[in-house]
């Protein structure tokens, strides 16, 4: 599996149907480069909740997922709490011949995959293999494996690592074998970019449709709470040591003082909008309108002091999607929770909005940042934003740090919302912004 989806099949490629002809699906034909996918299905798998409903009921009513690391003993850290994913069963959702050779990052991938084809009313086996795709967005792969593995390997020796190790933690594995449990041999692929992978992988799955796919899962989850894992972290020197919950990961608040990790993350089904017009598709939860990149490319690991680069990615979004700032009803912040990222964020939102007081949230503050998982997870709250009217409040927020400027969102919002603008950044330097937008009936 490559870091970015192959080219796509030729012809010569794809299967033809029974009586010879080609297959009446949209990876048969040239799809239009300008055509905005749009989203029918969510499945979810996070601290707030396994499935859409619960997710999205528990992030309104504001409830801190956040709490002390039962998964392994932390005490020997200087960080001891996380968002964890509580009530999952993997044998609900994924078979039984997977479990022993993935990781619990693949679990809710799949997880995430099979809740989102089911919101989706969308079956792979109805359409002909080269008709769905799989691209999802990975930030550190299969850290419970490896964990395990490396104790096996200190302790009993090289004979007692198990033969999946090798691609249990792969970066790619959710990618391959959601695409194997599926049977889907669209152009498929992974992007590594940290936090802002969730939100590549939409782009990748917006590219992959317009050069003639036409159904993609994209998004991500993670589940690095390990303790070589939480090593990682803490070694980027910004992960909050608080000993309670509620002084944890506070994104844009006066006493923030870093963030904390967390896991799960969130599956998009992503389709030509003709194509989920044929098959009628029950719902469509929005498009995605707009999308651009950047890179601080301020050394390893290093940001633009001032947020520069960010702005720069937001401006172009808007841009691509055809959208005015004036037009944005919120943004979904990347809210990193640290003092100076959270100021820099502050200042490109400034920068590109002007004087005009658009609403800025993250509810991620309610849940730890889930890397790649994160961002997924944040197109997701957007497009139920959009559907319900509502946008929900900075997870974790007491006191606004008022040098910010923003009109942070406190309490959840009704209002309509037709435009939201998400933000994610990852280590080492990447910014990415997504413009989503409401589809009219019509």
């Amino acid at each position: 599996m490559s870091a970015s989806a192959p080219a796509r099949p030729t012809s010569a490629d794809t299967p033809s149907a029974a009586d010879g002809s080609a297959p009446d699906t949209a990876s048969a034909r040239r799809v239009p480069g300008t055509v905005r996918p749009v989203v029918t299905g969510l499945g979810i798998v996070a601290p707030s909740g396994i499935g859409v409903q619960e997710y999205w009921a528990s992030t309104l009513r504001g409830e801190l997922r956040v709490a002390p690391i039962t998964r392994f003993d932390p005490s020997r850290y200087d960080a001891r709490l996380a968002g964890q994913v509580t009530g999952f069963e993997p044998e609900d959702h994924v078979d039984k011949r997977y479990l022993v050779q993935t990781d619990r990052w693949t679990w809710f991938g799949m997880a995430a995959s099979r809740l989102a084809l089911a919101d989706a009313a969308y079956d792979p086996g109805d359409h002909e293999p080269y008709a769905t795709a799989v691209v999802f967005g990975s930030g550190s792969g299969g850290n419970d494996f490896g964990q395990r593995e490396l104790e096996r390997l200190w302790t009993r020796g090289r004979t007692a690592v198990s033969v999946y190790q090798s691609i249990a933690w792969f970066y790619a594995a959710t990618t391959g074998q959601t695409s194997i449990r599926h049977g889907l041999k669209g152009p498929s692929g992974v992007v590594v970019s940290d936090g802002a992978g969730g939100l590549d992988s939409l782009a990748q799955a917006r590219r992959v449709i317009r050069r003639g796919t036409s159904t993609v899962l994209a998004g991500g989850a993670e589940s690095g709470l390990t303790p070589y894992a939480l090593t990682c972290h803490l070694s980027s020197g910004r992960v909050s040591t608080a000993a309670e919950p509620a002084a944890g990961y506070k994104p844009f608040d006066l006493h923030a003082r870093g963030y904390l990790p967390g896991e799960g993350g969130a599956t998009l089904v992503v389709e030509d909008p003709a194509a989920a017009a044929r098959r009628g598709a029950p719902h469509v939860y929005g498009e995605i309108a707009g999308y651009a990149a950047t890179h601080d490319a301020a050394g390893h690991a290093r940001t633009a002091p001032d947020g520069r680069w960010l702005a720069v990615a937001m401006r172009r979004a808007l841009a691509d999607a055809g959208v005015d700032p004036d037009e944005v009803d919120v943004v979904f912040a990347d809210g990193a929770g640290s003092p100076d990222l959270d100021a820099q964020e502050a200042a490109a939102i400034r920068a590109v909005f002007g004087a005009r007081p658009v609403p800025v949230t993250a509810p991620q503050g309610l849940v730890g940042r889930l890397c790649a998982g994160g961002s997924a997870l944040s197109v997701a709250a957007a497009l139920l934003a959009i559907r319900d009217g509502v946008i929900p409040a900075v997870g974790n927020l007491d006191t606004p740090d008022p040098a910010h400027g923003l009109d942070l969102v406190r309490d959840p919002r009704p209002g309509v919302v037709r435009t939201a603008l998400v933000n994610a950044r990852g280590y080492g330097g990447f910014n990415s912004s997504l413009v989503v937008r409401a589809v009219s009936p019509t």
